[in-house]
């Protein structure tokens, strides 16, 4: 997954190029490299893509950044080094998104690609209602960050951008939440006729009235329907209630047999960091989005031959720590549950039917969430200011 994506990006990387011509000066790649570890090391969730090259006798630096503070880093240490160059550098957001910098995703299940193109890579996947920040329009795509901060493109049918003001007139209104694993909303308040749009368990919407039982729900983009009230949950009840792992659990097992899908993060589909994200959302906790990045945050545990660990701790396989491929969620008596060609439950128990002896050779890590609310990227949906 992170061979694809990293392939991507550096082509990316290499199209900043264009325009310039002669040879590529060298003498700067230790330098940006430094500056890029320092500010900004996972390239999923902040940008420094910076180059150089020789145009009419002068040394152009080209790219983009999400941090400034890594620009000015890299003059400060060229300027110590008395080089001259032009500045091509940009910074985003850009100026093509001022008026209306932040985002609420329009659809149920909002795609985010790694590129502007409805053939590249799908990264991840975004829930209605969810709040992000735009960084970029090209061509109609919009680069956004999303509340974990990963980074991607999704085509402008994926969100209503807003104001800051309107974000914060969103953070006050009478927000529900979708507790069902997937329904409907209607464009009556019954459950037989038109549908407007399907639901997956995690959208968020505002509420502006209720009617036979169902609520009237606003999409972001402008549309309405209505939606039993039995499937949702008051946003100001869901975000106060501490997390609970039994339930998290619960989530992660009422997808058993789903498919798995590549970026999938919803109860559609999901890959193996997907199915975590999906469960402890509905906890009202945010993860970070890929297996390597969730390996990194948290309560760090041992793996020893006891295997002592506690239901909803996530389990990390891969070649090493250093190389993390997949990740799945304890569930008790030596099983988890995980994302592998479907969602399954399996074993780390020999005497078990269900062992998978594959992934027990390459468990190589694990971490445990519900200790860690609200350290480094396990940030609970309360705490978080873009929801409120």
């Amino acid at each position: 997954m992170l061979a694809l994506r990293s392939l991507f990006l550096f082509l990316i990387g290499q199209s900043l190029l264009i325009g310039c011509s002669g040879p590529k000066p060298d003498l700067l790649a230790p330098l940006v490299a430094d500056i890029r570890e320092r500010f900004a090391p996972d390239q999923r969730m902040a940008l420094f893509r910076v180059d150089a090259c020789r145009q009419k006798g002068n040394l152009i630096l080209q790219g983009e950044t999400t941090i400034p503070e890594a620009k000015q880093a890299l003059f400060d240490s060229l300027a110590a080094r008395k080089i001259s160059v032009v500045d091509s550098i940009v910074v985003l957001p850009d100026t093509t998104v001022a008026e209306k910098p932040w985002g609420l995703v329009s659809l149920s299940v909002g795609n985010i690609r790694v590129a502007p193109d409805h053939g590249a890579e799908m990264a991840t996947q975004l829930l209605l209602g969810t709040p992000v920040k735009i960084l970029q329009l090209v061509d109609g795509w919009y680069r956004i960050q999303s509340p974990d901060q990963y980074i991607g493109w999704c085509d402008g049918s994926v969100l209503a951008p807003v104001t800051e003001a309107e974000l914060a007139g969103w953070k006050k209104s009478d927000r529900y939440l979708y507790r069902q694993i997937s329904g409907f909303a209607f464009s009556e308040a019954n459950g037989h006729s038109r549908v407007v749009s399907d639901l997956v368990l995690g959208d968020l919407f505002t509420v502006s009235g209720e009617q036979n039982g169902f609520l009237r729900i606003q999409f972001p983009d402008g549309r309405s329907g209505f939606v039993p009230k039995n499937e949702c949950r008051p946003y100001s009840e869901w975000v106060l209630e501490e997390p609970k792992v039994d339930q998290a659990i619960e989530t992660a097992g009422m997808l058993t047999g789903s498919p798995y899908l590549w970026g999938g993060t919803s109860s559609k589909a999901v890959d193996c960091s997907g199915l975590m994200k999906t469960a402890w959302f509905s906890q009202g906790v945010i993860l970070a989005r890929d297996a390597s990045q969730q390996a990194r945050y948290g309560e760090v545990l041992q793996v020893t031959d006891s295997l002592d660990f506690q239901p909803g701790d996530l389990l990390f396989f891969g070649r090493s720590k250093d190389r993390i491929s997949h990740v799945a969620m304890y569930i008790g008596n030596g099983k988890y549950i995980h994302s592998s060609g479907l969602v399954r439950i399996n074993s780390l128990s020999p005497q078990d039917s269900d062992y998978s002896e594959f992934n027990r050779k390459r468990l190589v890590s694990a971490g445990r969430v519900i200790s860690s609310l609200n350290t480094e990227a396990i940030i609970q949906v309360k705490e978080h200011p873009w929801y409120n």
